[in-house]
């Protein structure tokens, strides 16, 4: 396995109505390479399941790697229109898209080769894969990466947990998916010293260090990941010298709450991070000793925080069903402005 080619040989890709073009290596895409690019190519997921990546395909051919993906409604299947993470150009492209300064990315991102150097766990079906590459590990807190795994026919999204650094290391806590194709190779499948490819970083969902506000992280199963990063993101940052943080772990059961043992690690007072855990209702079994809070993780959050939702700064990540419920809380039935909600979509 070895990281796609970004060398100049490949397909160009005019973006119509602008002055922007880029080439589109060959095994690349069409989204990836024109961030690679530093063009502002609207994306969230980067895996077909959100479809904010839309453009029209106005000349040229592409090879459609997923006709059926889930981010492409019958609309755009009607119009035309196609979703840029899962296109690749097979001839020189003129396409229709609105490019954006905010989706800008602040580091490009690099297709590298990478080696597994620890595994570790975190809770029965949660591990933190630490992965090595030759130089830096640039990305911000929050950021996720694409992971090409042998044996395994598509990329698979995976957030960072740590922090940018010299050494190259990416640390990444995934959870495992019953009878899921990657988990089962990252899981059971790969040994200390193999190589996967590591494609990033990428992500809009990241801490905004510029920020005075008291910061929320809210997770839910491998969601884990950046909320950890976000929080040491922010210790690092000194933001937590003068700002609260509260962190909120959605779980099915208590046997599956985790994320304190991180927040114990962070060099801030103890009075400013709070953590809360919460358990679902559904999975609690009759005389689980449990003295946490109980219900849906969107739900706890309205009731703790109360009539502050509109002062913070939130950042959440989690299983689709939870990341939408948020959303809704926050947005809609509390007003929270739109630039204080910070998240990526992932289906």
């Amino acid at each position: 396995m070895t990281p796609a080619d970004t060398g100049s040989a490949g397909h160009r890709v005019l973006i119509d109505s602008s002055d922007l073009d880029y080439v589109q290596p060959f095994g690349d895409t069409v989204l990836r390479a024109a961030l690679r690019a530093g063009i502002g190519f609207p994306y969230e997921c980067n895996s077909g399941g959100c479809g904010s990546c839309r453009f029209q395909l106005l000349e040229g051919e592409v090879d459609d790697l997923w006709p059926e993906a889930p981010g492409r409604s019958d609309r755009d299947r009607r119009t035309g229109r196609l979703l840029a993470c899962q296109c690749r150009a097979t001839t020189d492209l003129r396409i229709a898209v609105r490019t954006s300064g905010e989706y800008v990315p602040p580091t490009r991102p690099v297709s590298r080769a990478a080696t597994l150097l620890s595994v570790n766990d975190v809770t029965h079906d949660l591990r933190v894969f630490r992965f090595g590459t030759d130089g830096s590990a640039e990305f911000r807190p929050g950021q996720y990466a694409v992971l090409s795994i042998p044996g395994v026919a598509s990329p698979r999204c995976y957030s960072m947990s740590n922090l940018a650094n010299s050494q190259g290391e990416w640390e990444f806590i995934v959870r495992r998916v019953p009878g899921g194709e990657a988990t089962g190779v990252l899981f059971d499948g790969l040994d200390i010293g193999d190589a996967v490819v590591i494609d990033g970083p990428y992500g809009l969902a990241w801490l905004r260090t510029e920020s005075t506000r008291d910061i929320v992280c809210v997770a839910g199963g491998s969601g884990l990941a950046p909320m950890v990063s976000i929080a040491r993101g922010a210790a690092d940052a000194g933001m937590l010298k003068s700002r609260r943080l509260h962190f909120f772990y959605g779980a099915r059961t208590p046997s599956d709450v985790c994320g304190e043992q991180f927040l114990r690690e962070l060099p801030s007072s103890d009075d400013r991070i709070d953590f809360h855990p919460v358990v679902s209702m559904a999975h609690l079994e009759p005389d689980t000793p449990w003295v946490g809070a109980i219900g849906f993780v969107h739900e706890a959050v309205g009731r703790i925080l109360g009539g502050e939702l509109t002062n913070l700064e939130w950042y959440f990540a989690g299983p689709p069903p939870m990341t939408t419920a948020l959303q809704g809380t926050l947005a809609v039935d509390h007003r929270v402005p739109f630039d204080q909600i910070h998240f990526d979509r992932f289906c």
